[in-house]
């Protein structure tokens, strides 16, 4: 499975002729400068619909006929700009073809009216991933391996808005990843986090390892 991170809490997972694309800020994102039509993919999972993971979902979707996955709220917005979406709601599951998405808790606003931040745990080509979205610790992280051990994590560690790295770390621990990706952190000075020092101090503290992609490359899983 192939990783690209294009900063802040965009990225994408491909496997064979299948992208998966995670809450894609794009355009306004200043780790990068690929356009939104230039990217594929035939699925996109949006957290919440705060303006740096909504993004430019609805542009996307509508180039390459993308499904969008979200909670109902979010999925309602992305229908009524003309994208197909599935609708879910957090504990729910749901099967795809290439395998299946369940939404988690995100302790986190929703950006949209009457809507819930959410996380999810998805199966994909063999492997379980954890992206936590937008969220600040919550104990119920600790449940999240009951359905088989986790591939890989993706984290929020820059703080103010989410977890900070004391947190992100702690939740690493619970959540027993094969390995977390920090996110969310140096897209502006409020997020200012440095995930060098987050590595370490999860490694050391808690012997998870920590994978850093930089914002633009592309990461095998």
């Amino acid at each position: 499975m192939k990783c690209m991170y294009y900063g802040h809490s965009a990225f994408s997972l491909s496997s064979g002729n299948t992208t998966i694309l995670f809450d894609p800020f794009i355009a306004d994102n200043p780790w990068t400068t690929v356009k939104p039509s230039s990217i594929t993919c035939q699925y996109i999972f949006i957290s919440h619909a705060h303006g740096d993971h909504y993004g430019d979902a609805e542009e996307i979707a509508k180039v390459n006929d993308a499904l969008v996955i979200s909670t109902a709220e979010v999925a309602g917005k992305a229908r009524m700009a003309g994208c197909n979406a599935h609708a879910m709601h957090i504990g729910g599951k749901a099967d795809f073809p290439f395998g299946s998405i369940r939404l988690t808790p995100a302790l986190h606003g929703a950006g949209i009216a009457g809507g819930l931040a959410c996380g999810c745990l998805l199966e994909f080509a063999g492997k379980r991933i954890y992206y936590a979205g937008d969220t600040g610790l919550y104990s119920d992280m600790k449940l999240h391996s009951r359905f088989g051990p986790i591939d890989a994590a993706f984290l929020p560690i820059g703080d103010n808005f989410t977890m900070g790295m004391e947190d992100a770390a702690l939740a690493a621990s619970w959540i027993q990843p094969k390995m977390v990706i920090p996110i969310h952190y140096g897209t502006w000075p409020v997020v200012n986090a440095d995930p060098e020092v987050y590595k370490k101090m999860t490694e050391e503290t808690y012997s998870i390892p920590v994978h850093i992609i930089p914002p633009g490359t592309e990461f095998t899983l």
